[in-house]
Parts: C-alpha cells; structure tokens; sequence
C-alpha cells in the first residue's frame, strides 16, 4: 500500500509501463490525488498502487483510447481539455477521501469511454499520400510517445519510366499530391544511361524553384535517370526519379 512516504515509488510506478493520453495530459500529483482514496473492498485498505494499475488497464492498454487520441496536427491541446474535463472532477471529488475500487472502476471506465467518444469528434489527420516523403501536414498524434508521428514514408520515391521517341520534347515536373512549404528549392539531377536511385551516380543540372524540367529534342545522350529533390530550408523533403528510354534508344 502507497502512504505518503511513498509517493515517489507510486510514481515510478504509474510510468514505469507505457505512456498514453493519460500520461500525455494529466499532471502525476492529479493522479495521486485522485488515487490517495483507493480502497480494496476486498480487504476494506488503502491501496494507490491498484489504483494505479487500474489507470494503466483503463487508458494506456485500452486501444479505443489510442485510436481516439490519433489526431490531426494541433488538436492535442483540445485532447488535453476533453480528459481533464473527466478526470479533474473526479480529483477534487475524491482527494483525501476514501471510496471502494468498484466506484473507482466504474467512474475511470465512464471517462475513458467519454474521451473516446469526444476525441473522435476532433479532426483526424489530414491524410498521408503514398509511396514517399517527408509529410508533416499528414502528422498524427501518438498517445504512446506524445508526439507527433509522421507519414513514415521514405524520401525516394519509385522509379517512374517515360518512354520517347528520336527528336521529341520531353517533360518531367517534380509534382507531389501533399502540401509543400513555401520556401521550397528544387535541385534536377541526371545519372546517364542507368536506371538507378543510388544518389552518387547523379551530377546536379539545375537548381532553382522551376518544378518542370524540359528536354527539347530527346537524343542518345539524354537515356537514363532523372531525380528531382524538394528541400525545405536544408531539410530534404522528397527524390521524385525518372527514367528516360524509348523503344529505338539506341536510334537516340
């Protein structure tokens, strides 16, 4: 049984386990507050550490809790208000009196399922567009970290294949569906006669903010892969590649 003297190791305990919106959102000394009452029915005593375990059970094992906290970016502090709007109550309520875990269980259960039941009201992420880069507008929140998760996706993107013909005009744009920064520079890179994504077969060619790259007349000299990245600042954001070829390359 937690006493005052012990608090400290009641601590350690409530986050000894994984964190979830919880942990993300209400303060430690509420949690012992509202802990402090914590009565076995059982053996008619104070125990804060069940108490504890029963917030684990309750909130950080409870997958509609976790689900319910994947929000899009900037809504973890409406996050923040739906549960203490639950739990704070019940601090005050319960600090420095005793009540049996079964009124415990059933209160924490009622503000668990509120939370699910008002988080998912929230906006969600606003969507990650596959196969590759680094998408911040599509960031989710992570109830087990209390951070925010990208897309995870890689920066380099498939290998898209255009096909020409002798003397044609060809154009690639370095276009993604996801939202770009403002203050994007787009660097064209060109390996010759290989289909590759390995960044040191590539010498730079252009550099500026002109997402279209052009080719007016497709020659021999023109075959093999093409890689535009997107850089933020000195963040790289996205490697989109190319590869030229044609059904008479060899007529180039």
């Amino acid at each position: 049984m937690c006493t005052s003297a012990l608090w400290l190791v009641c601590v350690s305990l409530l986050f000894s386990t994984s964190l979830s919106c919880y942990q993300c959102f209400v303060d430690v000394q509420d949690s012992l507050r509202l802990c402090w009452g914590h009565v076995l029915t059982e053996y008619n005593v104070r125990n804060i550490d069940t108490c504890f375990k029963k917030l684990d059970r309750i909130f950080n094992y409870h997958e509609g809790v976790i689900e319910a906290g994947r929000v899009g970016e900037g809504y973890e502090k409406q996050l923040k208000e739906i549960l203490n709007a639950e739990i704070l109550p019940m601090v005050e309520e319960f600090d420095k009196k005793q009540n049996k875990d079964t009124v415990y269980e059933e209160r924490l259960q009622t503000a668990a399922d509120n939370f699910i039941a008002a988080a998912f009201k929230l906006p969600r992420v606003s969507g990650c567009f596959p196969p590759c880069g680094f998408q911040s507008a599509g960031a989710v929140y992570n109830c087990i970290t209390c951070q925010y998760d990208s897309c995870q996706f890689p920066l380099d993107c498939p290998v898209k294949e255009i096909k020409v013909t002798e003397n044609s005009r060809s154009q690639m744009w370095c276009d993604v569906p996801f939202h770009l920064p403002t203050d994007i520079e787009v660097i064209w890179r060109f390996a010759e006669e290989v289909k590759t994504q390995q960044v040191d077969q590539f010498k730079e060619v252009t550099a500026g903010v002109d997402p279209l790259y052009s080719i007016p007349s497709a020659r021999l000299q023109h075959q093999g892969t093409y890689q535009c990245e997107i850089y933020s600042g000195q963040r790289s954001i996205v490697r989109l590649y190319y590869y030229l070829t044609g059904s008479k390359i060899n007529h180039f």
